[in-house]
């Protein structure tokens, strides 16, 4: 009896312990709005919806240029915008395409093909991505099942103080406790 009752202890101690190392806590980019967020905040492209196929056009298959974004119904006190474009699906984890920010609290919207620099002529920001470029990079998956293609815009309650180069980590650090509201436009790319 006393070996059949260590055994379904130490069994549930490692079933316990196996759960607990599973854990983790959500990315800040995936926190819920705080109190008061515009939840009808939005970001869309012409160049696709949310959901569907990413053109060839914005891939390493295509130009790699980055694709047109728009967004409305800015939430009142917003300072600055920020934007990350990362891939959840990447083999070595989540990869990040794009990292802008200190976009003007006037701007409601990327042009297509934005410049590969890391000061804009609106005084925005452009940090590194995970090739350690400052630029757009582009859908560029193996083969294979579709990968998701996060745009995260972010409207913030001040404007930052980081440097052109900045990496998405260092991004999400200096918004903590400043994102008004955020909202995500999703686009699929398969090879």
């Amino acid at each position: 009896m006393r070996k059949a009752w260590l055994f379904l202890t130490s069994f549930l101690l490692l079933i316990s312990l196996a759960a607990f190392s599973c854990a983790q806590p959500a990315p800040p980019e995936e926190k819920a709005l705080p109190e008061g967020g515009n939840m009808s905040f939005s970001i869309t492209s012409t160049a696709f919806a949310d959901g569907a196929e990413i053109p060839v056009k914005y891939s390493c298959d295509g130009e790699n240029v980055s694709p047109p974004l728009d967004w409305s119904e800015v939430p009142t006190g917003t300072a600055s915008f920020a934007l990350i474009l990362d891939d959840p699906d990447a083999p070595v984890g989540v990869f990040t395409h794009w990292v802008i920010f200190n976009l003007p609290p006037d701007t409601r919207g990327l042009p297509e093909a934005l410049l590969k620099d890391g000061t804009l002529a609106s005084g925005a920001l452009q940090g590194k991505n995970g090739g350690g470029s400052i630029r757009y990079i582009g859908p560029c998956p193996p083969r294979g099942n579709p990968h998701h293609y996060r745009f995260t815009l972010y409207a913030l309650d001040k404007s930052l103080d980081l440097a052109a180069g900045a990496s998405k980590e260092q991004l999400l650090q200096a918004m903590e406790g400043h994102i008004l509201a955020q909202s995500q436009l999703v686009g699929l790319y398969q090879r």
